[in-house]
């Protein structure tokens, strides 16, 4: 019990920081629901209409005990079979009635449950598109998942069988207290009498319960974040021969998911059972009393049977709310998830007073630029260079040396801690990342392909680019050759992260994008570096006719590709330690004429001389 009365501690120190951030009065569930109710208000006529079936129809339920007591008292006992008949079929048509509105308020309130959730899911899209990289460095896939679809789920539950069918058994319980009343107040108290009981059972339920789904939801996520992070890396996995460590550390959160589920079944294998003997009680006292009345002739037979049936209706809406009580603090406790990831902050930045740029007209100037991923590792450290119209800059270095850093402040994925960076005078804080994004085109080493074909993943960049467009681009870059020989050419269906396909293959695939989208400013990260020889030289042909009359930035490891730049940048250690061209460089005996030694030993007896 004191486990479970600190997880229940615990959320209640989590509902109060939750009202604490959002400065709501009142309780966390009340504002979770109005935010809910937000995504139902468009759909308040399927809402109105599904209520209105219900509240109508929540009389027909109880009728039936009433009229079989009419049919034993009033036509049974004094042999009216014309009567009976009649009574009959009255009971029929509200049998059937009753069954109408079961179907069209299930039909109306699933509907309902549909579009509201297709709204919630499309706004939690998009506002995954606006957070920040930072975001994603810190919140793994699998987590992120699963808000976007278990806990979504559980809101549809909610959303399509739990509000209107709360108040249809709501309103139920109120028709058959008021006809129990009118037929016989003495017995309706003996049944109310348990009333008390059950509420505490209930709320004390409640307690336990709430902190127990969260926990659930908790583990669920670690265990989607695991799989889904280990079936990206499975051949990382089965490479360093890890597959039973790994199975243990999956056994280990998969026992934590399961554990928690067990507490929750728990509590519910002890709720049920304890209404269900609260509910038989209650009958017990109904027929013992009953009898005792029936035996004075105080009490006639239909009121008898008509008060056993009204029993188990009356405990039939109770169990139907804590069923629907479960499906409730399932769906809070994912509500409060999804509405934490839609209140999260770390937004992409968007400039208060935004400048467009149209075009690239001068130069890119990085000026005691300093960035660190976290606090203060700083990554690059006073770093001042210019990049003019037309140049091709080379940045090489070491791995870690903070050439790929400088790519990601330039596409601004992250923004510049200190200093500035411009482009044309104008500081790119101050740029929409559309407008940016038109000018800036990135080919990554590491290339992403989405999952359709290789049609759609050439013009990824460029909308409504057409067949002769996109083949055109191929053909210039060369990767024209290999897509022929694919089973349906363009047309051949991508798998997830392009699997099936060499790393040369995609990195040509990214040309072509990169051909297409036809940016003023190319950056080229390690374009070239995954690929083989024959690839190379078809990349290098075509970065040759790319880069024409485009200033172009070459993040690059093998320092033969870089040597027609006209300025190359050598980096180490998150600063700038030399500047000059390719013969320069070499002429000064400096870090990049040590790199360049590295990688060609056998030219050591071809080095210029160092300068006097």
């Amino acid at each position: 019990m004191s486990e479970n009365s600190n997880k229940s501690g615990g959320f209640r120190q989590q509902q109060d920081d939750l009202l604490s951030r959002r400065g709501r009065k009142g309780s966390v569930d009340r504002y979770i629901i109005s935010r809910l109710l937000q995504y139902i208000k468009p759909y308040k006529g399927l809402l109105f209409a599904a209520l209105g079936i219900t509240i109508s129809g929540a009389v027909l339920g109880p009728l039936r005990p009433y009229i079989t007591k009419v049919a034993i008292d009033d036509y049974i006992t004094p042999g009216d079979m014309h009567g009976l008949t009649m009574v009959s079929l009255v009971l029929l048509a509200v049998i059937l009635l009753d069954g109408v509105k079961q179907f069209a308020a299930t039909y109306l309130t699933q509907l309902l449950g549909q579009k509201a959730v297709l709204n919630l899911r499309m706004d939690i899209f998009r506002h995954l598109q606006k957070l920040s990289v930072r975001f994603y460095d810190r919140n793994p896939a699998g987590r992120l998942i699963t808000r976007t679809t278990n806990d979504v789920e559980a809101l549809n539950e909610m959303l399509s069988s739990g509000l209107v069918t709360i108040i249809g058994d709501l309103l139920q319980l109120f028709f058959i207290v008021g006809l129990m009343l009118y037929i016989d107040w003495q017995l309706t108290l003996i049944v109310l009498g348990v009333l008390p009981l059950i509420i505490y059972v209930t709320m004390t339920f409640k307690s336990l319960v709430r902190a127990a789904f969260q926990d659930v939801r908790t583990h669920l996520a670690r265990l989607n974040s695991f799989l889904q992070e280990h079936i990206s890396g499975m051949n990382i996995v089965q490479l360093f021969g890890r597959e039973e460590r790994e199975y243990q550390r999956h056994a280990d959160i998969n026992r934590e998911y399961r554990d928690a589920n067990i507490r929750t079944v728990r509590y519910f294998s002890v709720y049920y059972p304890l209404i269900e003997l609260i509910s038989s009680i209650a009958a017990g006292l109904v027929i013992w009393y009953s009898g005792v009345r029936m035996l004075n002739q105080d009490i006639s037979l239909g009121v008898v049977v008509s008060f056993v049936q009204y029993i188990w209706l009356f405990f039939r809406p109770l169990q139907h709310l804590s069923d629907k009580f479960n499906i409730m603090q399932t769906a809070l406790a994912s509500s409060d998830r999804i509405f934490k990831l839609l209140d999260e902050k770390d937004v992409a930045a968007v400039p208060e007073q935004p400048v467009e740029l149209q075009e690239f007209r001068h130069d890119i100037v990085f000026d005691h630029v300093w960035f660190a991923y976290h606090g203060e590792n700083w990554v690059l450290k006073d770093l001042s260079f210019r990049v003019e119209r037309g140049e091709k800059v080379a940045i090489v270095g070491a791995t870690g040396s903070g050439k790929t850093t400088i790519i990601n402040v330039l596409s601004r994925l992250y923004p510049v801690t200190r200093g500035s960076l411009s482009i044309d005078g104008i500081d790119i804080s101050r740029v929409p990342d559309a407008s940016l994004r038109r000018l800036v085109g990135v080919v990554m080493q590491d290339v992403f392909l989405f999952s359709g074909t290789i049609r759609e993943n050439l013009a990824f960049g460029r909308e409504g680019a057409t067949d002769r467009e996109i083949e055109e681009a191929a053909r210039r870059v060369g990767a024209d050759r290999f897509i022929a020989k694919l089973p349906g050419g363009y047309d051949y269906p991508v798998r997830e992260n392009g699997a099936g396909l060499s790393a040369g293959q995609k990195q040509l695939i990214a040309f072509v994008r990169a051909l297409l989208y036809n940016p003023e400013i190319l950056v080229l990260d390690e374009a070239t570096s995954s690929v083989d020889t024959e690839t190379e030289y078809l990349i290098d042909a075509a970065t040759a006719k790319l880069m024409k009359g485009r200033t172009s930035i070459v993040i690059a490891h093998r320092l033969s590709t870089v040597q027609h730049a006209d300025k190359i940048i050598v980096m180490h250690k998150g600063e700038i330690r030399e500047t000059g061209s390719h013969q320069e460089l070499l002429a000064a005996r400096g870090l990049y004429y040590k790199l360049y030694l590295l990688q060609h030993p056998e030219k050591i007896h071809d080095m210029p001389q160092a300068a006097s």
